[in-house]
Order: structure tokens, then C-alpha cells, then sequence
């Protein structure tokens, strides 16, 4: 959402509008996250945040923790040093039987119960 961010708006952008004709669904949480952000650090108005945020809601289907998923994201935070929130994100998309991740805040090419973890701003990405 970032205009002044230069490439790397550009890198979001495209990464945007190939998950639109991509089979690719969104997070609760990540949503959230979103929200914020824009909202909190980045001096967003919450309207115009809700407003995107709904919008992705309409293109794309969501999914949402489960209390299986939060079991899943205290083990990975002991076993793999991982942060919770990060944790509680990949145990809910392995839920939903994704198999790539696309996130800036793990380790680009990790993998993690069998999701693959992917920074769609690093140079040389390509959709999975």
C-alpha cells in the first residue's frame, strides 16, 4: 500500500495480481496484520484499511485459526524457535492444505510442516 516504497511496491503489486488468477486464499490473521499496520505505522485512515481489507475478503477465500492450530503454533514456537504469531500462521494454512506460504517475516525458502515458506519481494521471485 506503500506508493513511496518504489520496487518494492511495484514486487507487491505484481505479487497482488497473480493471486487474484491464482489459486490462493488469505488469513484472518494475516488480514489483521494488515490492518494495523497500515492503520497504526503507516497513518492509514481505518476506513480506507477496511475498505481494502473487505475487498481482498471478496477476491479471496479466508480461513481462520482453529484451536488445532494454535496446539500446532505452541509446538513449532518450541521446536522451531519461531515467533507465535508466525507459528500460528503456518499451522493454520497447513490446515487448509496450502502448500506455500508467502510471507517477508520467516527465512525465504524454509520449510516448515510442509509449507513452503516464500518472500515474494526478494528479487528473482517467481509464482510457485
Amino acid at each position: 500500500m506503500d506508493r513511496d516504497a518504489g520496487e518494492r511496491h511495484g514486487r507487491a503489486m505484481d505479487v497482488l495480481d497473480q493471486a487474484v488468477g491464482s489459486d490462493c486464499i488469505l488469513a484472518t490473521q494475516a488480514l489483521g496484520e494488515f490492518f494495523h499496520v497500515v492503520t497504526l505505522k503507516n497513518g492509514m485512515p481505518a476506513t480506507d484499511a477496511a475498505e481494502q481489507v473487505h475487498d481482498w475478503m471478496v477476491l479471496f477465500p479466508t480461513v481462520t485459526a482453529s484451536p488445532a492450530a494454535v496446539s500446532t503454533a505452541m509446538s513449532l514456537v518450541i521446536e522451531h524457535s519461531l515467533s507465535f504469531w508466525d507459528a500460528l500462521l503456518i499451522a493454520t494454512v497447513k490446515e487448509a492444505g496450502v502448500s506455500h506460504l508467502l510471507t517477508e517475516d520467516v527465512q525465504d525458502g524454509r520449510s516448515v510442516l510442509g509449507v513452503w515458506l516464500t518472500n515474494p519481494l526478494q528479487s528473482g521471485w517467481r509464482e510457485p
